[in-house]
């Protein structure tokens, strides 16, 4: 008899991954040039949960790392369009972004509860 066991007597425990929610992102931006500052909301479609946090970015260049930090797809076409209405009409909706709740506070996007 072998000493390994075939493991077919037992079933793997996975553990779901928590649900993700979708949601958008807003951004306005207030003022212009360089010293343009960038106010981000974050708003889920269910409206249900912790209310959002605005996030404060005061650079462009900072906006684009917080943007990064969130995980926004640059290569997808409709953010690098917000992008530009940004920078043309000063607000633009981000669509589509899938966070958990857990995910949402890491990243400061909704306020404790």
């Amino acid at each position: 008899m072998s000493a390994l066991s075939s493991g077919l007597g037992t079933a793997p425990q996975l553990t779901p991954a928590p649900p993700k929610a979708r949601g958008f992102l807003h951004i306005e931006r207030h003022g212009s040039g360089p010293t343009a500052l960038y106010v981000i909301t974050y708003h889920r479609i269910d409206a249900q949960g912790a209310r959002p946090k605005p996030a404060l970015a005061e650079s462009a260049h900072s906006l684009i790392e917080l943007l990064e930090r969130i995980g926004v797809d640059f290569r997808v076409a409709e953010v690098r369009g917000a992008l530009e209405d940004i920078l043309r009409l000063g607000s633009a909706n981000i669509p589509d972004l899938w966070l958990t709740d857990e995910e949402m506070v890491e990243k400061g996007l909704v306020e404790h509860s």
